[in-house]
């Protein structure tokens, strides 16, 4: 195992699609959403091990959960668990790890992942993440993965690539497209030359670097300015007040859609970002007519189909008439929403904000 490689775990995201099971004070990278028996970073976390030496792995975080981290990932050390004081996406995040690293191990190839996506075939996954390392180690690239589109869906970015090649399997990267309309998305996949953002990127500390010079450089100056303080007393009082002055920015839109040298894998390795119920149901073991359940216990349907159910394991529920619908329970918390329209769960959590204050988020 190189020692040279690292991983960056993003895991400060607050999940607020899953809610109600996932909370501002315990959000879904920390839940076993899917009922494996493992916790999504605990599964992320996993897949690393096979990777890179368990001491180079770090995880990015917001403060409130360095103890959910320390309790959930009992291998990892206090120094490895990176705190932000406060949410300023992901280009800061991955600039606080990238420097911390590079203050240690020059030579450092890096691979940043989120913390709560899931992988079906962690050898595929093992595999490209290797040589996308390798590649990175010998070249000066950015390197991202893209998942090969099984259908037009909306929501998520996709990359388009051209036919310049790097090391045989790595294409140049011509566009980055967020989450584009249903019509637009079809277009994508017709063309067959656009990709699904994964947003899982490697690339050397020196080659990241140099991006952030380039195309963040008051985000550079910060970071690296922090170089003699890394590791040592004074690093969690410096990182405090630098993420205030911190653009609130991502790494895509931040670099990625700025340089010249980027490129990515074509991948397939069984990936999806669970960023929804839908998401969750698609990958759900179903009954005979589509319902999915978690955790099956003592939950009796009648006439009911195509329901997304996650409800306490110890309460009985029972549903008759019910199709196409989410039902999940907890935290004292019930909600009830045709599938269609999850995507007005974001509204429903800041509706209940409004009117019951922090207490039901």
């Amino acid at each position: 195992m190189n020692k040279n490689y690292y991983a960056i775990i993003m895991a400060g995201g607050i999940g607020s699609r899953f809610w109600p099971i996932s909370r501002t004070s315990y959000p879904k990278q920390f839940i076993d959403i899917l009922g494996t028996g493992k916790t999504l970073i605990q599964n992320t976390y996993d897949r690393f091990l096979k990777i890179c030496p368990p001491e180079n792995i770090y995880i990015v975080t917001n403060e409130n959960y360095a103890e959910l981290v320390k309790t959930q990932l009992p291998g990892i050390s206090d120094h490895q668990i990176l705190t932000e004081p406060v949410m300023r996406n992901t280009a800061p995040c991955v600039a606080y790890g990238s420097y911390k690293i590079e203050s240690m191990d020059p030579d450092a190839v890096i691979v940043v992942a989120p913390s709560d996506h899931l992988i079906l075939d962690e050898n595929a996954f093992v595999n490209a993440i290797q040589k996308s390392l390798e590649t990175a180690a010998e070249n000066d690239c950015l390197i991202t993965l893209g998942i090969k589109p099984s259908r037009p869906d909306t929501g998520y970015g996709y990359i388009q690539y051209t036919k310049q090649l790097l090391n045989d399997d790595f294409h140049k990267v011509k566009t980055f497209t967020e989450k584009p309309t249903l019509d637009i998305a079809k277009t994508f996949i017709q063309s067959g030359d656009f990709l699904w953002n994964a947003g899982i990127f490697v690339w050397s500390a020196k080659a990241i670097v140099d991006s952030f010079n380039k195309h963040l450089p008051d985000m550079h100056d910060i970071f690296a300015d922090a170089r003699s303080v890394y590791n040592g007393d004074a690093e969690r009082s410096y990182i405090n007040t630098a993420y205030q002055q911190c653009t609130n920015i991502s790494i895509d839109y931040g670099i990625m859609e700025k340089a010249e040298n980027v490129y990515v894998l074509p991948s397939e390795f069984g990936w999806s970002d669970l960023g929804t119920w839908t998401s969750v149901y698609q990958l759900a073991e179903k009954d005979y007519v589509g319902n999915a359940v978690i955790p099956a216990d003592k939950v009796i349907m009648y006439d009911s189909s195509n329901c997304m159910v996650n409800v306490p394991g110890e309460k009985l529920v029972v549903l008759q008439g019910l199709h196409d619908y989410i039902v999940v329970e907890a935290n004292n918390t019930l909600m009830i929403c045709p599938r269609d329209q999850e995507q007005s769960v974001k509204q429903i959590v800041a509706d209940v904000k409004q009117k019951f204050g922090t207490k039901y988020i």
